[in-house]
């Protein structure tokens, strides 16, 4: 069984024991979070309908807070002077699917 959920401003296919990194959530580790279904697929059984999905719970359970890694960013203008520099490291949590429950 596996299904899709909106994580973090994406959509990502996760089954029951899986890890993954998705944008910042708040909480510590060792926190539960509740994931939204998108599509539920159990064996040939696939639930798309929004009232059907409103019953399927995914739960996660928060690992650890990472960050990503730096993105430098440089602006240069000709025969101005102007250089800036800039970096940038996005805020990411790794979360593991703890279960799917219909």
């Amino acid at each position: 069984m596996y299904a899709i959920v909106r994580a973090g401003g994406r959509q990502e296919k996760v089954a029951v024991g899986d890890v993954l990194t998705v944008d910042k959530v708040a909480g510590a580790p060792g926190d539960a979070v509740d994931l939204v279904p998108l599509l539920l697929v159990d064996g040939t059984d696939v639930t798309s309908a929004a009232d059907a999905l409103a019953k399927v719970s995914v739960a996660a359970e928060i690992v650890e807070a990472t960050k990503g890694p730096k993105i430098i960013i440089q602006k240069y203008k000709n025969k101005t002077g102007y250089k800036k520099r800039q970096g940038h490291r996005q805020p990411l949590t790794t979360i593991k699917i703890t279960g799917i429950t219909k």
